[in-house]
């Protein structure tokens, strides 16, 4: 059966995730692409339009980029295909801890 991808945008080449263009579902294929490269990704859970998609696992702690800058730490284990949110995703911008050398441990 020729299935159609959902489609995605990675906008730097540094991103470990892409901004999803449609609504996807579990089990969907996802083009991810970054100018002429494709890349695919089966996704996990449900995304919603405009949301981002994990391109890689990405363990606990580790940067997340998106536009090729750290938008957050990886609060958790994020799996290829999964959601990234803040349910999942530490934010570091705007962190007067952080900024004054506490950590956000």
């Amino acid at each position: 059966m020729n299935m159609k991808s959902k489609r995605a945008l990675i906008i730097h080449f540094q991103d470990n995730v892409a901004t999803v263009t449609e609504d996807v579902d579990v089990d969907d294929h996802i083009a991810a692409a970054f100018e002429r490269d494709v890349q695919p990704v089966e996704a996990t859970e449900k995304i919603p339009f405009g949301f981002k998609v994990a391109l890689t696992d990405i363990p606990t702690g580790e940067t997340v980029y998106k536009y090729g800058e750290p938008i957050g730490k990886a609060s958790k284990p994020i799996s290829k295909g999964q959601l990234v949110h803040i349910h999942n995703l530490e934010g570091l911008r705007g962190r007067g801890d952080l900024a004054s050398g506490g950590t956000s441990d």
